[in-house]
């Protein structure tokens, strides 16, 4: 031991010794220290030389100062040196150097209050945290509230967070932000948004219990806990606040710079709103409880808005506005009360004045009568045992009466707010666990101390002994599992000052007694304190020089409390009968508050006081009597029993500490005061933390890192494979004391010191081998640089030797020449030198004498002044002295006197205070009292008989003075008379001289105009002729301008070329802001979607488990066959879900979901009633289509009959659409709703059909008419034979091409038409075709007339509907206004007459329908049995078996021609779900990527559109387009988090979507086809809007590519790219022993650059063998890239630890590892690189030299893409590894700072990981011919036909 101290305390060593001012210096050896020395030799930082005396009984050596690598760690008990100054000096370097304002110090975390708004709070730093483990990123309130939160989930163990500190401090803010980081990372788990709830809370419980103090601007004046409940997947459900101990006397009082409670000062700042007038308040210096603190503002904060924010706040808790407007009534109620003012009317009693304002304002807020109010303000009533009294009360304790009713009517009121803001947070839900968050007062000690600070401190004491008990048993449980053999650590145990307090006849016991006692006093319980434990116990002591206070030794520090108060807090009495006025107010709220008021307004049921008494002539109620000895509990009790709950709470749960610390007393920001500070950490439990950490083994090394550390103090030899038998033989080497350390099972334990002393090692080993490395590398270099200069010394002497001898030569001849020169020049010069002299010095002689003649005459002519001055100040000095001895002493009379006064007064006072004490003991004797009531009845008699005297004089003196009165007052009126008279002869003639002055001024005013008017006429002339000189100026100016004007136009044709560029390229940027602003509104639309469907399934299980068997099915918003409407379904869809969120907002959420439930089973009614709806409407339209087909079959004679039967189907299929339009109209659905235009769709359809039919009709009809007549000029009759036998034949199916077979026999006898016209057949055919010409033009009229009515009719359903709109929002902003239940019955209400009604409507048109099918029914078996009878009878009698076979005529017979592939591929509608299903939802799309050609489905979902297309099916094409995204959607909803599905998909969608744009027939995507592709182009749809709707589906589908590949990727990024060392032995382990809590670190495996290599890899095969678009590749790298970049750099400014040299290096090497993938790839074209540019430019800063101004200004042009605060962050956050390496200094960051504040950029810190660039979908047309692709069997497709 001794050899190592001696080791350690060697020159240049650096210790800490004691210092008034700083606490701790630092300090630095001179000299060695050796075993025995009584002093240490050192010299202080500021060069300053001292010698440090050691005590000379303890021999204890100064505390040693941590390596400077060691300073700045983010956790204190990591320090080598674990003491006081090292704490504090590492806490200093962290706030003041780097501005980082938390520290770690082992569980506990240390949190300074900066006095300055930091931006380390935003929803980015949240993110960042969320998920981490605590030793993993910078200290942070959010690593606490992470660290439980998850251990909540992970140990299903409740949790608390302590915040705790002086005012001042930062409490309120730490907790503020811990509840805030529950609500963000938790989220809500049902409708009512219960964390915005829960942080709404804070803005009321701030403005009813925060104040303005000397210490702090928004101060807590109460202790609360907040558990906020989570449901049991750990969401937010729910919260629950307990307050204690509220400050009441602010209330009444407040110290100067204080304020009274928030609320007051809102209040007084809004009384000039119109719903405030009734409240009659005004400014807050009108009101004596707002005023007394004279700081009525502060600074920065505006309490109008703070007002709106709290009643805000209470709207969203569920407080209306009457109840708001109630608790505002009652808080001015109080500032009147405080304003009433009580008079003295004698000695022992007082009064209010009558009428007194401020008490009428009072008694008509709150409901109260004025003369009770005022009658029980000034009196009391007191009982004896047989009589009741009514006392009056002096002023004082009037006054003092009416501030403890203040107090008390805000105790309710602030009681009843937290009840009811807890009644707001409770929920329905059943809470699994909870996390508290306790925000108390910390250790406070005042120069005065009084019942408050007493509990204070007791509650401190209780919460510092759970501290240490639950600090030792982490310490227990880490040694125990690392099998260290565990020793009994000494810590402090604050247990006997506990008892002290709360224990059996401890202070609190000994004061309740004190207060039940009738005659009890502060002077008799202090009296008991002292015999009870003044020589019992230790801890209390008894102050010298006072018998009214005590001591109590603390854990952090001695208070003295002062006795006076004590038994009144304690008490917190009140007058009973104010109480009893207060119950019986008028005012409802106030009646609330005080319902639960206990009837015993004292513990004792009597109240002392002094003074007269009233006898009244009442007996007293003995049931009163026996109430009001009853005795509540008092505040020490209630404190006491309140706090043991508390503890009771916090044992039941996980501790998690802060321990916030006030830097300096006058809120300056990042000013750090060393004494404040060691006062709060001494206070706060933090020392004692670091103590018993160093009584263990504080530092705690893996084998690993002590292995990597540690490697150069060991020998080759030393390393063995097994590296923990390796650290454990050299420990023994290196450390000879076996104490010092202990080998667990995978940590090595060191004592206090003992890494600094292998620090040392390490540094004096490392110095050693440098300096042997730089003395070889020198001599190497010096002697190649010797060898080099002596060959090159040689070489030049030779040439320099031939030189100087031919110099020699010329030399010597030159210079025998200039020795002849010079001798005649120097005799020249020398000879003009003489005379110049000699001319100079007669000049100067001449001028000096004159001078000094001069200066001696102006000499004498001062002197003679300077005597004259002097005799002037000296008598003037002598009269100044001689006033100023005068001023003093009368001065010094003055003060003599004064205090001469004093202490007479003082002996006054003592004399009044001596009588007063005199009374106060002998007032309860009753005999003395009776007495004095005989003498005090004697005493008024004479009383009256001297009054009655007075009376007499008072009125005679009356009468004199009245006549003395008016006689004066006559007086005074004639001399008023007289001075009238007197000023109006000074004004007149004031005025008579005024207007002499004016007359002259008038004369002078007129000369100078004249003489103006003649300047001006000669300055008129003098411009003219300037102007005419300046005219000819113009014109040369004119000329040069014309020629600048030419020039600036060439200037400006380029300056508008080059804006052009600018503004084409600030257009592109525009563009891509614009495209990624709607590729995020359609990721938030997926994901409303998403919540939308999850909703639409909950509610769906909740239907079914209420009734079984009614199961809705899933649905999307495009499964109502209107994909192509998205954008502006998906205004509509939030504009729908904002109003949703508007309704339920205040809804109760068991009644929501029960209307909910209700909807769902109506909705899934009216379904099947539309889907009944649906096959009555297709067994419609097959019936009139097998009516129409039949009535092909007629023969001419029955034409009439087929037209009038389908004028009748006409009308039928009229009143049916007409029914449902009406029905659409009613609310079935709105126009423009998919269920509206399906319908709608089909009833067109049939129309439509039923017009063809009708044209088919007329063609027919014309036909037959020419058939007639060509059959009877030919006199046969076969071929109708013939035709009616094979019509007769015919299937129903058939009947078309039949008809087509008839027109194309027709046209084909065109070779007969000369037989034709003969006979006069092609006349009547003509005529035939002109009919049905002139037929056709009358139906197209009439068709086209039906249509505009048709438009006409939907406008006005149009309109209908939008007034239908506009009455259902009014009707909503009704049911708004309602209160939450009358709004719930409105709105079950009307949806459910809603739904009734539609119900009604659709059963009605149902029942129609039946009717009219039926009717078909009918009417087609009576056509089929009269074709039948027809067909049979014309067959017997026109036609025989001789023509049939003679003659065969078919004129329907088409033959089929057979074509080649077309590339489509037919299937029915009833296989449309077995397509899609096969083909999306249940392919797997590993084998179908390897096994088969990319983009598969896409081209055979194509194939399918392409028949749907050719065979005009609208119908087939929009359910086939509608599936498939809605298919994709499921398959994606479902497997989202497959990367290989979520690709494969973007690959189809992409090709899918390609296929619709080159087969679209558009010439912009056909420029690269075949002619063959070309052929087969769509060519009857329109697809363009299905192409947006696929093309915002593929955006979807490509940004859940990007959050499954960062799911992916983010665990690896942090691991991979800066904990692990790809170089080894680059990084190194800093010395740290970083304490990470191992219940927050999760077992996983290491990640390695390589990790991330191979994922990459993965992932652009995996897209490479889906066929995805190269250009589309190139976007998800891009992508990909971004995120590793911003996630490393986001850790890496977070992470203290990470900011070294050598980390730069190693980041810059992964780099370059990325880059060579990229080029591998061939992606470095893709702007992958750029996105690492912050990334890199950030590494580069780790690493360039930061010292001087020069490298400052080439930090600023280097980092272009890093933010100032992120550069300012980095240069904070550098840290050495080695001792070789050096902290960045303030002045260099404050001259980078200075160098960059010009830049205009955004100040967050933070890089935005969850920002997506917006992506583009390239046109890329396939090569692969359609008809070329064959279907595999193995995707389940046969019933797939190739067309």
């Amino acid at each position: 031991m001794n050899r190592e101290l001696e080791y350690m305390f060697l020159k240049c060593a650096r210790v800490w010794i004691p210092d008034v001012e700083e606490v701790w210096k630092s300090a630095e050896l001179t000299k060695d220290y050796k075993s025995g020395d009584v002093s240490l030799q050192l010299m202080l930082e500021d060069g300053k030389n001292i010698e440090h005396k050691l005590d000379p009984k303890t021999k204890n050596l100064p505390y040693l100062r941590n390596p400077d690598i060691l300073v700045g760690e983010n956790d204190l008990t990591a320090l080598s040196y674990l003491h006081e100054p090292a704490v504090l000096h590492n806490l200093k370097v962290r706030f003041i150097d780097s501005k980082l304002i938390y520290t770690y110090c082992g569980i506990v975390l240390v949190a300074i209050n900066p006095y300055e708004t930091l931006p380390i709070y935003g929803t980015d730093i949240i993110n960042a945290y969320s998920g981490q483990n605590m030793g993993d990123m910078d200290p942070h309130i959010f690593a606490v509230a992470e660290e439980a939160y998850k251990q909540m989930a992970r140990d299903e163990r409740n949790q608390s967070i302590i915040v705790s500190g002086e005012s001042g401090a930062g409490k309120t803010v730490s907790a503020k932000y811990a509840m805030r980081y529950f609500a963000t990372v938790s989220g809500s788990a049902s409708e009512a948004n219960v964390e915005e709830k829960v942080l709404a809370s804070n803005p009321i419980m701030e403005a009813i219990g925060n104040a303005k103090t000397t210490r702090n601007d928004n101060s807590s004046r109460f202790g609360k806990y907040i558990e906020i409940g989570f449901d049991n997947r750990y969401r937010i459900i729910g919260a629950n606040m307990r307050t204690y101990l509220l400050e009441k006397s602010r209330v009444v009082f407040q110290a100067d710079e204080e304020r009274n409670y928030h609320i007051f000062y809102q209040l007084c700042a809004s009384a000039h709103l119109p719903e405030f007038k009734a409240l009659k308040l005004s400014s807050a210096n009108d009101f004596l409880y707002t005023r007394q603190g004279r700081s009525p503002v502060i600074d920065g904060v505006d309490d109008t808005k703070e007002l709106c924010t709290t009643r805000n706040a209470f709207s969203l808790l569920g407080i209306n506005e009457s109840y708001q407007m109630g608790l505002f009534q009652v808080l001015a109620a109080i500032l009147h009360l405080g304003n009433v003012e009580i008079k003295d009317r004698d000695a022992d009693s007082s009064v209010i004045p009558p009428n007194n304002r401020h008490l009428m304002a009072f008694c008509e807020l709150v409901g109260v009568t004025y003369q009770d109010m005022s009658q029980w303000l000034c009196h009391r009533k007191l009982k004896t045992a047989t009589e009741t009294y009514i006392k009056p009360l002096p002023r004082l304790q009037a006054t003092n009466a009416r501030d403890a009713l203040s107090k008390h009517i805000y105790a309710k009121l602030f009681n009843w707010i937290v009840e009811h803001v807890n009644k707001a947070l409770v929920t329905n839900v059943k809470q699994h666990s909870f996390i508290g968050v306790l925000d108390i007062y910390g250790f406070e000690t005042f120069e005065i101390n009084s019942f408050e600070q007493f509990c204070i401190n007791y509650a401190n004491e209780k919460l510092q002994q759970q501290f240490n008990m639950h600090v030792f048993k982490l310490e227990q449980e880490e040694y125990m599992k690392e099998q260290i053999p565990w020793t009994l650590i000494d810590f402090y145990d604050n247990q006997p000052c506990i008892n002290l307090i709360e224990a059996k006849m401890g202070i609190l016991d000994l004061l309740d007694e004190e207060c039940r006692m009738p005659k009890g006093s502060d002077d008799s319980w202090a009296q008991k304190l002292y015999n009870t434990h003044l020589k019992t116990c230790s801890l209390f002591e008894k102050p010298r020089m006072s018998n009214r206070a005590f001591i109590i030794q603390h854990f952090a520090d001695k208070v003295e409390y002062q006795c006076d108060g004590f038994l009144e807090k304690n008490k917190d009495t009140v007058n009973e009968e104010q109480i009893n006025v207060m119950k019986a107010s008028k005012f409802d709220l106030l009646v609330e508050l005080f319902q639960d008021e206990e009837k015993a307004t004292s513990p004792t049921g009597q109240v002392q006081g002094t003074g007269g008494r009233t006898r009244l002539s009442i007996k007293p109620d003995k049931s009163r009597d026996t109430s009001s000895k009853e005795h509540k509990k008092t505040v020490g009790c209630q404190f006491r029993n309140s706090l043991q709950k508390l503890m009771d709470t916090l044992n039941a749960t996980t501790p998690h500490y802060v321990r916030c610390i006030k830097p300096n007393d006058f809120k300056l920001a990042f000013s750090f005061d060393p004494k404040r500070a060691v006062q709060q950490l001494r206070a706060c439990g933090v020392l004692e933390t670091i103590r018993i950490s160093a009584a263990g083994f504080p530092s705690r090394w893996t084998y690993q890192e002590f292995f990597s550390r540690y490697r150069v103090l060991m020998k080759q030899k030393d390393v063995l494979a097994d590296k923990k038998l390796t650290c454990k033989n050299v420990l023994e080497k290196l450390v000879q004391d076996q104490d010092k350390y202990q080998f667990g099972k995978t940590k090595i334990f060191f004592r206090a010191g003992q890494v600094a002393y292998l620090e040392k090692l390490r540094a004096d080993k490392l110095r050693a081998a440098c300096i042997r490395i730089q003395k070889t590398i020198r001599c190497w270099l010096a002697r190649k640089k010797y060898l080099r200069k002596r060959s090159a010394a040689i070489t030049i002497q030779r040439f320099t030797r031939g030189y100087q001898a031919r110099c020699l030569a010329k030399f010597l001849r030159r210079t025998q020449a200039a020795t002849i020169i010079q001798k005649y020049q120097r005799m020249y010069v020398e000879r003009k030198r003489y005379k110049q002299k000699q001319a100079a010095a007669l000049a100067m002689q001449t001028i000096l004498r004159a001078y000094m003649a001069r200066q001696k005459y102006q000499a004498l002519l001062r002197e003679h002044k300077a005597v004259i001055i002097q005799k002037h100040i000296r008598g003037w000095l002598a009269r100044c002295w001689y006033k100023r001895c005068l001023e003093a002493i009368v001065y010094l009379q003055c003060c003599i006197r004064r205090m001469r006064a004093k202490r007479e007064l003082k002996k006054l006072k003592i004399e009044a205070r001596s009588v007063e004490h005199f009374k106060k003991l002998n007032k309860g004797m009753e005999n003395k009292i009776m007495q004095l009531q005989r003498k005090i009845d004697e005493q008024s008699k004479e009383n009256r008989l001297v009054n009655e005297r007075l009376v007499g004089l008072e009125s005679s003196y009356t009468v004199e003075s009245e006549r003395m009165r008016g006689e004066l007052n006559r007086l005074r009126g004639v001399e008023e008379d007289a001075k009238n008279k007197a000023n109006q002869v000074s004004s007149l003639l004031e005025e008579l001289e005024r207007l002499k002055k004016e007359l002259s001024a008038t004369q002078q005013e007129k000369k100078t105009i004249e003489d103006w008017a003649q300047s001006y006429r000669d300055e008129m002339e003098k411009m003219v002729a300037e102007l005419k000189h300046q005219n000819g100026l113009l014109k040369k100016e004119k000329d040069d301008l014309n020629r600048l004007i030419q020039e600036q136009s060439q200037q400006m044709t380029e300056k508008m070329t080059r804006a052009i560029a600018e503004e084409t390229q600030q257009l592109e940027t525009d563009l891509n802001e614009e495209r990624s602003r709607y590729q995020n509104l359609l990721s938030e639309h997926l994901r409303l979607e998403e919540k939308y469907d999850d909703l639409k399934e909950e509610m769906a299980l909740s239907s079914n488990v209420s009734k079984p068997g009614h199961r809705r099915t899933d649905s999307t918003h495009s499964s109502n066959e209107s994909e192509y409407t998205y954008n502006s379904e998906y205004a509509e869809l939030e504009d729908g879900t904002r109003g949703r969120e508007d309704v339920t907002r205040g809804i109760d959420t068991s009644l929501t979901l029960k209307l909910q439930k209700r909807v769902t089973e109506l909705e899934q009614d009216k379904q099947l009633l539309r889907n009944e709806l649906e096959n009555r409407e297709e067994q419609l339209q097959r019936a009139s289509a097998m009516a129409r087909g039949a009535e092909l079959e007629y023969e001419s004679l029955k034409r009439q009959e087929l037209e009038s039967e389908n004028k009748k189907l006409k009308h039928d299929l009229e009143e049916m659409r007409k029914s449902l339009l009406g029905n659409a109209a009613t609310g079935a659905g709105a126009p423009g709703s998919p269920a509206y235009k399906v319908l709608l769709e089909q009833l067109n359809a049939s129309c439509e059909e039923l017009e063809v039919r009708k044209e088919e009709v007329l063609i027919l009809r014309s036909q037959l008419v020419s058939q007639k007549e060509a059959m009877h000029h030919k006199e046969t009759m076969t071929e109708p034979s013939v035709y009616k036998d094979d019509v007769s034949k015919l299937k129903d199916d058939e009947v078309k091409q039949a008809y087509v077979g008839l027109k194309d026999t027709n046209r084909s006898a065109a070779p007969d038409l000369r037989k034709l016209n003969e006979d006069g057949e092609l006349w009547l055919v003509n005529q035939g075709l002109k009919e049905t010409i002139r037929l056709l033009e009358h139906q197209l009229q009439t068709q086209r007339r039906t249509y505009d009515n048709e438009v006409e009719s939907l406008r006005s359903e149009l309109q209908n509907v939008k007034e239908e709109n506009n009455r259902q929002q009014q009707l909503l902003a009704q049911n708004l206004q309602l209160p939450p239940e009358a709004r719930i019955e409105a709105s079950l209400q009307h949806e459910i007459t809603r739904l009734t009604n539609e119900n009604l409507d659709l059963m009605e048109q149902l029942e129609k329908q039946d009717r009219t099918i039926r009717k078909l029914k009918k009417q087609l078996k009576v056509y089929s049995k009269r074709i039948g009878e027809m067909g049979a009878g014309q067959t017997e009698g026109q036609t025989s078996p001789g023509q049939m076979v003679d003659e065969p005529i078919h004129p329907v017979n088409i033959p089929r021609r057979e074509k080649d592939f077309q590339g489509m591929l037919e299937y029915k509608k009833e296989d449309e779900m077995k397509l899609v299903k096969n083909l999306i939802l249940e392919l797997k799309p590993r084998g179908v990527a390897v096994n088969l050609i990319p983009g598969l489905p896409a081209y055979i979902l194509f194939m399918c559109l392409r028949h749907a297309d050719y065979v005009n099916d609208d119908q087939k094409v929009r359910t086939l387009l509608t599936s498939t995204i809605n298919s994709i959607k499921k398959i994606l909803k479902k497997r989202g988090d497959d990367f290989e599905t979520v690709s494969f998909w973007l690959a189809n969608t992409c090709r899918f979507l390609h296929c619709l744009k080159q087969y679209s027939g558009d010439e912009q995507f056909m420029k690269h086809n075949t002619s063959r592709q070309n052929e087969h182009c769509l060519s009857n749809f329109d697809l363009a809007e299905y192409r947006q709707v696929i093309s915002d589906l593929a955006i979807q589908i490509y940004q859940q590519l990007i959050k499954c590949m960062e799911n992916i990727l983010q665990p690896m990024i942090v691991s991979g790219m800066l904990e692990h060392e790809t170089i080894q032995g680059v990084s190194g382990v800093k010395p740290t022993g970083l304490r990470k809590r191992t219940s927050s670190i999760a077992d996983e495996g290491t990640y390695t650059l390589d990790s991330i290599l191979r994922q990459l890899s993965a992932f652009h095969s995996t897209m490479c063998q889906h066929g995805t678009d190269p250009e589309l590749i190139k976007q998800v790298v891009k992508q990909q890239f971004y995120i590793i970049g911003a996630v490393t750099l986001n850790n890496l400014l977070l992470r203290k630890d990470m900011c070294s040299w050598s980390k730069g290096m190693q980041i810059r090497y992964n780099v370059s590892q990325l880059e060579e993938w990229l080029r591998d790839k061939g992606l470095m074209t893709c702007g992958a690189k750029e996105t690492l540019e912050p990334l890199i430019q950030a590494a580069q800063l780790l690493q360039v030299k930061k010292k001087t101004d020069e490298d400052a200004e080439a930090i600023c042009s280097m980092c272009h893409a890093l933010t100032t605060a992120q550069i300012v962050k980095v240069l904070n956050l550098y840290t050495p590894v080695n001792e070789f390496e050096e902290r960045v200094s303030v002045a260099f960051i404050r001259t980078i700072q200075t160098r960059l504040r010009d830049r205009c950029e955004s100040p967050q810190l933070l890089m935005d990981t969850k920002m997506i660039y917006p992506v583009t979908f390239p046109f890329n047309p396939s090569c692969l011919a359609l008809e070329t692709i064959q279907i595999p069997s193995s995707l389940n497709l046969a019933f797939l036909t190739r067309v």
